[in-house]
């Protein structure tokens, strides 16, 4: 049914029936939702960027309209009577107001309804201080990742857990810990003035939502180095490329000291991609890549041979550690990929082959055996 759109909250409200993790509004076109990672349009009105704005101005806090205005981009929050919350940035392009809005649920998953691998709740299980980062492209489940291992420690241990998000996306509620949500550009004006000031809050955990440059980055390691718990993303497709993004935000005079408070801080680096999923109720499913800081590890960071470390990754499979080539191998296996899926997302598919060999689970090789066919 063709729809004429003038207000933001039906879009919001019909994310939900619809299954869509992302809203798009762009000037001269309709709304377009996307579903199971691919864009679909809604059957609407074009709305112009005018429209946008107007659609918008109910939601974008009153003290930040003006920051939209001087810089052309806001991050803001908004949430929903049911508890659903949504994740904005408005931006400006062609002197016209758009918007990309993704859906945060209001149940906060645990790693087996992500599928996550045991791995990730070992790690929370008996780590108490040091550095955990979660890494990945835009859109590859980060934050959905890291709300699933804090709600893990809020609801096992007695401390004080303090974020810095831009924006708040996941609401914690207090079950055995405490918890001081801040946002950036309503509670406090940026990362580097929030980090000024979190240690004096006397945290056990941190939660930084996105490690983006210098002053972000080397207080998250002062912070793991002096005994606390510190979470982080990195927008990198793997774990290796976190290091280099890392060294990145330092002058080269300073990498040897980076390498070295990195090879005592680190505790793991986990980096992740959505992919398609095989069966109807999964529709997305995490592969994983993870590196923990052994003392083989530790001595590699520290060294700079950064080269060597994904085949300490491929090597060290029975200490927890695995490359996403063996993430994809298993998630084919559990059934929870079409293998022609994990094939098109392999970083080595002759290695995935190999691991495969005998195993058929294609989306017809499904069908075929729902319907009695047999394997």
């Amino acid at each position: 049914m063709h729809i004429h759109v003038d207000s933001i909250f039906p879009l919001l409200e019909n994310m939900k029936s619809h299954q869509a993790s992302d809203l798009h509004l762009k000037a001269g076109l309709p709304p377009y939702y996307r579903v199971n990672g691919a864009l679909r349009k809604i059957d609407a009105d074009a709305v112009d960027g005018e429209g946008i704005f107007q659609m918008l101005l109910p939601i974008i806090p009153s003290r930040r309209r003006t920051e939209y205005e001087q810089r052309g981009d806001l991050d803001f929050a908004f949430q929903l009577p049911d508890g659903d919350r949504f994740r904005i940035n408005a931006f400006r392009c062609c002197d016209q107001m758009n918007a990309a809005i993704r859906r945060v649920k209001a149940e906060i998953p645990t790693y087996e309804s992500l599928h996550l691998p045991t791995i990730y709740n070992e790690l929370i299980e008996r780590t108490h201080e040091g550095l955990i980062i979660v890494c990945g492209v835009t859109g590859s489940g980060k934050s959905t990742t890291l709300a699933a291992m804090l709600e893990h420690i809020n609801a096992e241990r007695s401390v004080n857990i303090v974020t810095i998000e831009d924006p708040v996306e996941y609401v914690f509620r207090p079950h055995k810990a405490i918890i001081s949500q801040r946002e950036i550009g309503i509670d406090i004006p940026d990362y580097a003035e929030g980090l000024r000031y979190i240690v004096r809050q006397d945290p056990n955990v941190i939660f930084i939502g996105e490690m983006r440059d210098r002053n972000t980055m080397l207080a998250a390691i002062q912070a793991a180095e002096t005994g606390h718990l510190v979470f982080g993303s990195l927008h990198t497709a793997d774990t290796m490329q976190a290091f280099a993004r890392i060294l990145e935000f330092f002058p080269k005079a300073e990498h040897d000291f980076i390498r070295g408070s990195l090879s005592n801080s680190l505790v793991a680096i986990l980096a992740q991609r959505l992919l398609p999923g095989a069966q109807p109720e999964v529709p997305r499913v995490p592969a994983t890549e993870v590196l923990l800081n052994s003392p083989t590890a530790r001595d590699l960071v520290r060294q700079g041979r950064d080269e060597d470390i994904p085949e300490l990754i491929s090597s060290s499979e029975g200490e927890g550690m695995h490359n996403f080539t063996r993430s994809l191998a298993n998630l084919v296996q559990s059934e929870l990929v079409f293998r022609d899926t994990a094939m098109k997302y392999a970083p080595n598919r002759d290695a995935l082959a190999s691991m495969l060999r005998g195993i058929k689970t294609t989306a017809q090789t499904m069908i075929h055996r729902v319907r009695g066919g047999g394997t």
